[in-house]
């Protein structure tokens, strides 16, 4: 594939290890310039790079740069590391008319440590994780199927995620899906050598990977889809 983007400039790495290391608010004010053009400007370009070629596979994933990046602002209220600021850059690609982290969608990040690429379902909400586990009961085979695919497994592994040590309530333990319902995430998830984001390789590996991920989140999608277009109506099993 010919690249459309160059790769991030070797500032962009530089500025990283630095916020590292002095992760406070009065570094990266003095340095907010060099963020906003070495890291925050290329990872633009990035976005709009990869939603081109989205569109030739996946259009219902293409999101504005605007909403896929995320900031470098850290939400610290729950945690006890107090730093104010990531030291990594990512984007997240939902799926046309849901929110973020409410169906399956792509990802990608970038930092001088790695390039992940990842894709699945992370944080559910309990209405949509009980809507994907009814229809993964329904169509263990499908899921299966999509799951062994040899591309997928060779470029992005296996399905990992949080599980329960039981099953859920509603599913006999000796379902033929027990295993596949358990799990209160689902993703596929890949490190690639952190070396590749000053290259115009990049755009590549992250979009072949995008690709065969494709089938796996319309999969997961699917009765997030359909209860939306029969809302108040148990859709979920055909």
């Amino acid at each position: 594939m010919q690249s459309s983007f160059p790769g991030f400039p070797p500032e962009a790495m530089t500025f990283f290890r630095g916020l590292k290391r002095n992760n406070k608010r009065e570094w990266f004010q003095a340095r907010k310039a060099v963020f906003d053009e070495k890291v925050r400007a290329p990872m633009f370009e990035l976005v709009n790079a990869v939603n081109a070629e989205m569109m030739k596979f996946a259009p219902d994933y293409v999101t504005e740069p605007e909403r896929a990046i995320y900031r470098i602002y850290r939400d610290t209220r729950f945690s006890s590391d107090k730093t104010p600021y990531k030291t990594h850059i990512a984007a997240v690609f939902p799926r046309r008319g849901m929110e973020r982290h409410a169906g399956a969608g792509f990802y990608f990040s970038v930092s001088p440590e790695e390039v992940e690429v990842a894709g699945g379902v992370y944080m559910p909400p309990p209405e949509q994780l009980a809507a994907i586990r009814s229809y993964l009961a329904e169509h263990h085979q499908e899921f299966r199927r999509i799951a062994n695919a040899r591309s997928l497994r060779t470029l992005v592994g296996e399905i990992v995620g949080d599980q329960l040590a039981r099953v859920p309530k509603g599913f006999c333990a000796d379902h033929p899906a027990a295993d596949l319902v358990r799990y209160k995430q689902l993703y596929v998830f890949a490190e690639l050598d952190p070396a590749l984001a000053l290259t115009p390789k990049l755009l590549g590996e992250l979009v072949k990977r995008f690709r065969v991920i494709t089938p796996l989140l319309e999969f997961l999608n699917a009765p997030l889809i359909r209860a939306r277009r029969h809302p108040g109506r148990d859709a979920l099993f055909v």
